[in-house]
């Protein structure tokens, strides 16, 4: 069922919109933390690194991807709340034409690129195997990635968040059966679990292809709409890739993180591990609220709805605050999922990182609602720059503090990015809204 959010209560539409988003964030989450813990837990301190020692290039890899695929999805936005039907299928061709392109490209250069990736960053010998394992099939199943984030992505497009939901609830209960399977039973170690992550997300993305033919008949395209336009894919590119850069961009900032904490040894990043998972459960609300601000700014900006827009950016940052508390409270206790009690000093390293992020865990908040609201009104190369303050203030902290204070300046290198790209994306969003305000003005 489609959902115009041109129209009818703001607040209703965000949040019913926002609200599977976020389940399925924390569902996605959570399989990737019990993935985590079952390593941690029944592989040891050793195999729990070398599934961390690789998280920012998966971040970075795997983020393109998922940015292309919610870039690709806003002109489809734009068109169906512009009521331009003919255009948003023209638009869908051509998302599912340079997806695949894109899949074939990545897949096949980071397969190979794989064991110069894992020496990039600084992986230490006695983990580089189990590492170097895990890291390639997670990219093998780059296209699985690529599958269910652009449907998921489209049925979004058109206001539908409910069902991506509810196939990935499927697909995380499927993860945790796959992983026990395939760890305890099979004895495959963290090959198993990069296996049950890669199988999961291929179903997600099946079923959503399947919904979408036999349910959404306004997503499905016909050999009329099966043409390259030059216009139309350059529209789509200026969309997708800026905001696959936005998402890469950040994580090459996570990668020298990722790289400085790396040569701190396996106490660290085992730390570090338990922590970046951690933080990633309790970012889903921030994503949740940020993709539903895009779509809902997309949608009234092809209806050219300003006020609306105006009135759609107005979201807190208590959760911010709460979750902030979360961390700072509660961080060592909950890292106890991914660690064992005897292993105190992991514990205090990622108890320290947790307790220091919670302290500025509200400017998060506020980065990404204005950033993907500034995607969303297709202003891609601003939000992008945003990617690239907070990647130069991650690098600087890595490069320039962390020789010096060791694990201490890890603890607070995500906070000075934030803080730096908010100073940039608040402004410019304020900006965008202003410059649109003028050309509807002139357009009437």
């Amino acid at each position: 069922m489609t959902k115009d959010m041109t129209e009818g209560n703001i607040w209703k539409h965000l949040f019913s919109f926002a609200i599977p988003l976020l389940l399925g964030n924390l569902f996605q989450q959570t399989y990737n933390m019990i993935d985590t813990s079952i390593v941690g837990q029944y592989l040891g301190e050793e195999k729990l690194a070398s599934v961390g020692a690789s998280s920012s290039v998966q971040f970075l890899v795997l983020g393109f991807c998922m940015g292309i695929c919610c870039g690709f999805a806003i002109p489809v936005s734009q068109h169906f709340g512009g009521k331009n039907i003919q255009k948003m299928k023209e638009a869908i061709f051509h998302a599912g034409f340079l997806s695949i392109l894109f899949a074939a490209v990545i897949t096949t250069a980071c397969a190979i690129l794989c064991p110069n990736i894992l020496h990039i960053l600084s992986t230490p010998e006695n983990i580089f195997a189990d590492a170097y394992s895990y890291l390639f099939i997670i990219f093998l199943g780059i296209p699985f990635t690529i599958l269910y984030n652009l449907l998921s992505g489209l049925l979004r497009a058109v206001g539908d968040s409910k069902t991506p939901f509810l196939f990935l609830v499927f697909s995380s209960i499927l993860n945790i059966i796959l992983d026990l399977t395939f760890i305890i039973v099979f004895k495959l170690g963290v090959s198993g679990a990069a296996l049950a992550t890669i199988i999961s997300q291929g179903v997600s993305g099946l079923l959503c292809l399947i919904y979408i033919i036999k349910k959404f008949p306004i997503l499905c395209i016909s050999k009329e709409h099966c043409r390259i336009k030059s216009d139309t894919t350059k529209q789509m590119i200026v969309m997708g890739v800026p905001m696959g850069l936005q998402y890469s961009i950040t994580a090459i900032g996570s990668m020298v993180m990722q790289s400085a904490s790396n040569g701190l040894g396996s106490t660290y990043i085992s730390g570090f591990t338990a922590g970046m998972r951690i933080k990633q459960f309790l970012m889903c609300p921030f994503d949740a609220i940020a993709t539903a601000a895009s779509t809902f700014c997309s949608q009234n900006f092809g209806a050219g709805n300003l006020k609306r827009i105006k009135e759609g950016l107005k979201i807190g940052v208590c959760y911010g605050f709460i979750s902030g508390c979360i961390l700072i409270l509660f961080g060592r206790t909950l890292s106890l999922l991914f660690i064992s009690r005897n292993a105190t000093a992991v514990l205090d390293a990622s108890g320290k990182y947790l307790a220091c992020l919670g302290c500025f865990f509200w400017a998060l908040g506020i980065l990404n609602v204005c950033r993907m609201s500034v995607q969303g009104l297709g202003y891609a190369g601003r939000a992008v720059f945003s990617g690239a303050v907070e990647m130069i203030a991650r690098i600087f902290v890595s490069l320039m503090f962390v020789p010096i204070f060791k694990f201490n300046a890890i603890c607070f290198a995500d906070q000075t990015a934030w803080i730096f790209a908010c100073l940039y994306i608040v402004p410019t969003c304020l900006i965008c809204l202003g410059k649109i305000e003028k050309n509807l003005k002139s357009a009437k």
